[in-house]
């Protein structure tokens, strides 16, 4: 079999377990991974770690895992505007592991190029650094922090070819193409599917080995805003 499903379900069939390590792409809801996140939800598998930027909004993308207590952990750099992961945090029934944000992009990156560990200044002397190694460079103090492979990695793209090279539009592309490459098994949604021959080469960012499954998105698909600003007219 190739590597384009006809859906979601389909995609993630035989991979999803209880306990796994999930990469979900995404800033907010720009670049989301929605239709795969549906996918787990009604797959019903829980204790899941979810590595992320952070969690949306409520209801929305990985807010709807919150909501079924699918998310044992979210390994994150914000809490964003999503009520149910704040309460669920304050109330102790969600372990969160807070990254700084470039640490967080970094420690994706690293995992995807076989980097196991690395050093940096960031956190140094706060609650980031405790129980973390840290040694001396030329007179400063720098904090190690791991590299991460997750077991799989969700990714949306604005447009892909069935052999999976991927191009990302704009901000969506934000945390999606390191963790392509961070995962044992990488699937993406794009939304538009091409022939190979069709991207231009200086166009991929995602190169398809790193891709494993594909599925186009609906015409009828929604991207969701999540706050919406306009420019006033001029009066």
């Amino acid at each position: 079999m190739g590597k384009v499903y006809p859906d979601a379900v389909a995609a993630l069939a035989g991979v999803l377990r209880d306990g796994m390590m999930i990469h979900s792409g995404g800033f907010g809801l720009c670049g989301i991974p929605s239709l795969l996140i549906d996918a787990i939800r009604d797959s019903g598998v829980k204790d899941l770690t979810i590595v992320s930027n952070n969690a949306g909004i409520d209801d929305v993308g990985l807010g709807k895992l919150l909501r079924t207590r699918q998310v044992k952990k979210m390994i994150a750099s914000y809490v964003g505007e999503n009520a149910e992961f704040a309460r669920q945090f304050l109330a102790g029934e969600l372990e969160i592991e807070f990254n700084p944000q470039g640490t967080l992009a970094e420690r994706i990156r690293a995992g995807g190029a076989g980097i196991p560990a690395f050093f940096t200044k960031t956190g140094v002397g706060t609650k980031v650094a405790e129980g973390k190694p840290s040694q001396v460079f030329d007179g400063e103090t720098y904090i190690m922090e791991r590299g991460i492979v997750a077991d799989l990695a969700l990714v949306h793209a604005w447009k892909g070819d069935t052999e999976g090279n991927l191009v990302y539009r704009r901000t969506a592309r934000n945390f999606n193409p390191m963790m392509a490459t961070a995962a044992r098994l990488t699937v993406a949604q794009v939304e538009h599917l091409v022939q190979p021959g069709e991207i231009d080469p200086d166009h991929i960012i995602t190169p398809g080995v790193y891709v494993k499954r594909i599925i186009e998105c609906p015409a009828d698909f929604e991207k969701r805003i999540e706050n919406r600003t306009i420019t006033p007219k001029a009066a």
